[in-house]
């Protein structure tokens, strides 16, 4: 139990918290763009500037200032045991590794400098290059340092199956589908763009090329699905080895190249992500594609915009993120106390507006089949992450933006009340047959894809998980649903199933335990749930049992490997939020832990109205790749603050939420005929018939 510590009087409580809550919004509204959003760096490992520089070389564009810049900023990220980590503060990886210590030969760092000793005596250590994940032995052998036998086989005929059947590409997630079709050409054709003499990697071999056992890694058990899988690898590429240009593949691929310009000549590029679009950049070139082909130019300035140039150093983001930045500061600056019609918020939900999704994306194909909202007169919409990605709107932006909206009074309600309720019938057509919600598609959890040879990123499927799931109540409760409506019930369902043994839930999104923990406590306070009951208080007793001696709270990456890092690290702006939170949405605003957590927040808050934070505490894909989004050190905290001082007698209540959620009603509901039929029956039939 965390003692108290008080840190002010009552009235300097109340002053400090108007003081907090002022510098912390002005750091805020001092950076919104002048179109009305917010956009953060979104940062990643080293595995985006190596493969960047990699994309270069196979495509003819590695030029020797970006390689030199982009070394710079490497070395940087270096562990003094050698290599690098895939998230600060993180062990070695072996992949990220390997491409650093290539990339940083490329650059001119002689084989004999201090780190490249110790980077390749730690890469040998580990197994060497032999042991490096699947999506790396691709890269390699595209460049010729490894051998395309040694890489699975990633069959382009995948796109030819049924789109009901369990290995459609339709099955995969939807990040996993934007990598791998444009991937599949490339594995189908086998391409080697060699790098120069003195740039290979033939060091990090223990036995030297071609002595290494290069065979993938099977299963110690005889009979399991992966090794099954396996025998079918060893059967594709016989079959491929020998008949190149079957009639089959012929059509897989010429099929697969149709799929990957559909879907990459849009803006933002393929999925919007950086794989994706180097991969959509690559499979073109791979196809004889020029760079000076529209399609190919495409493709390039669309990466190129993920750079960032500081200094002397170069790097890239994995994709931009202003939809969620965007969203999430709306929500956070009117909970700390800014009006509804403030212009700063009026911007922002015009811009948000304007990214609102109306065409079909890959969602309608699951969605389609088992739901009415797809019908041409049943218009849906929804948002994604980016600047743009039609193709790929998502559940977890779309409910984020959807509150956003519900803040905001503007001239243009009526168009935002339409986008809203287009937005509202879209989210509960994707709620899945679990009870939970996934991020890109509905019931998208075959988990028998997950045992394929290409699948070690970890990331095959996009299951439901608690935390969308828990803010989607988060967000229904904004429009007047309760308990009592037959979609939460299931949700609720879900998440009583999905809560661990401790108390805690799993953070799918963010890190880790504590952003589950939080969102599933925050969600089930706002859609009515009883909190006094037995399973809600081992949660509280979770979170209150991991607090940190300085007040805030921490849980490092690791606990996505190891149970034992489960709620423990060092303390951090983000995830002290998120406790606390979690904390007052289950009636704890008054425990000696959530005063000690106000204190540590208003303790740590920067001269200029932030918070600093150098740790990660965004998850990618779990124990595959981590993100550090620098907002969240930002607007978490002031959305803890302003429902701290919204809720405690000692504090300041601008809005209040009753009254916050009646205005919500109001609009959303405010056509006389609308209002009537959801009053009688809110369920998921009754929004389908409006």
């Amino acid at each position: 139990m965390i003692e108290p510590k008080i840190a002010y009087s009552p009235s300097g409580l109340q002053e400090r918290l108007k003081s907090a809550l002022a510098e912390a919004q002005e750091f805020l509204l001092s950076r919104q763009a002048a179109d009305g959003h917010w956009c953060a760096e979104l940062e990643g490992d080293t595995i985006l500037e190596s493969e960047y520089l990699l994309y270069l070389h196979y495509i003819g564009k590695l030029d020797p200032e970006t390689l030199r810049k982009a070394a710079n900023y490497i070395r940087g990220k270096l562990l003094p045991e050698g290599g690098v980590a895939i998230y600060s503060g993180g062990p070695f990886e072996i992949s990220a590794s390997v491409k650093t210590y290539m990339v940083l030969k490329w650059a001119g760092d002689s084989a004999d400098a201090l780190h490249m000793v110790k980077a390749r005596e730690v890469i040998r250590n580990h197994g060497g290059v032999t042991k490096c994940n699947t999506f790396t032995k691709i890269y390699l052998a595209m460049i010729g340092v490894y051998p395309w036998d040694g890489c699975p086989a990633i069959p382009p005929e995948l796109i030819l199956l049924p789109k009901w059947f369990s290995f459609s590409i339709y099955n995969m997630s939807s990040w996993s589908r934007a990598m791998l079709v444009p991937l599949s050409i490339i594995r189908s054709n086998r391409p080697v763009r060699p790098v120069p003499t003195g740039w290979g990697i033939d060091e990090l071999w223990l036995n030297g090329p071609g002595k290494d056992d290069i065979h993938l890694p099977r299963d110690e058990e005889t009979f399991t699905w992966h090794n099954f899988f396996l025998v079918w690898d060893w059967i594709l590429k016989f079959v491929n080895r020998h008949h190149p240009c079957a009639p089959m593949r012929r059509l897989a691929l010429r099929k697969c190249e149709r799929w990957v310009i559909e879907h990459g000549r849009t803006p933002g590029g393929l999925g919007a992500i950086f794989p994706a679009m180097a991969n959509y950049v690559m499979s073109l070139s791979t196809r004889g594609y020029t760079n000076d082909s529209y399609l190919v130019a495409h493709g390039i300035a669309e990466m190129d915009l993920l750079r960032i140039e500081e200094g002397d150093t170069l790097r890239l983001q994995p994709c931009v993120s202003p939809v969620w930045d965007t969203a999430i500061t709306v929500n956070a600056l009117h909970d700390a106390g800014l009006p509804s019609n403030h212009p700063a918020l009026q911007n922002a939900a015009r811009w948000l507006l304007d990214k609102e999704v109306r065409r079909p994306g890959d969602w309608i194909i699951k969605h389609s089949e088992s739901h009415r909202y797809t019908e041409p007169n049943k218009p849906v919409g929804g948002w994604f992450f980016e600047y743009h990605n039609e193709f790929y709107p998502d559940v977890d932006d779309t409910i984020m933006v959807l509150m956003a909206l519900n803040r905001v009074e503007a001239e243009f309600d009526r168009e935002k009340s339409a986008a809203v309720r287009r937005g509202i019938r879209w989210v509960l057509g994707m709620q899945c047959r679990d009870g939970g919600w996934a991020a890109f598609d509905k019931d998208n959890n075959k988990w028998l894809f997950t045992q394929v040879p290409f699948a070690d990123h970890n990331a095959m499927i996009d299951p439901s998980t608690s935390d969308i799931t828990a803010r989607t109540l988060e967000c229904l409760s904004h429009f007047g649903f309760t308990v009592e409506d037959e979609c939460v019930q299931k949700a609720l369902a879900f998440l009583y199933r999905d809560q661990c043994a401790d108390g805690s839930w799993f953070g799918r999104w963010g890190t880790n335990y504590i952003y589950g923990t939080w969102q599933v406590l925050r969600g089930l306070q706002a859609i009515g749930a009883d909190l006094r009951l037995p399973y809600a208080r081992r949660a509280v007793a979770w979170l209150k049992n991991h607090q940190n001696a300085d007040g805030g709270w921490g849980e490092t990456l690791r606990s996505y490997d190891d149970p034992q890092y489960k709620g423990i690290g060092a303390s951090t702006a983000s995830q002290t939020a998120w406790a606390l939170m979690g904390l007052m949405s289950a009636g704890e605003i008054h425990s000696p832990e959530v005063e000690h957590g106000i204190t540590y927040l208003l303790n740590t808050q920067a001269t200029d109205g932030g918070w600093n934070e150098e740790l990660f505490t965004g998850t990618g894909f779990p124990r595959v790749f981590y993100l550090r989004y620098h907002y969240y050190r930002q607007y978490f905290p002031l959305m803890t603050l302003g429902m701290y001082a919204r809720h405690h007698p000692n504090g300041f209540s601008p809005i209040p939420r009753e009254q916050e959620k009646s205005k919500a009603l109001q609009q959303f509901f405010k056509q006389p005929r609308l209002f009537r039929k959801v009053a009688r029956m809110r369920t998921l039939a009754s929004l389908d018939e409006v």
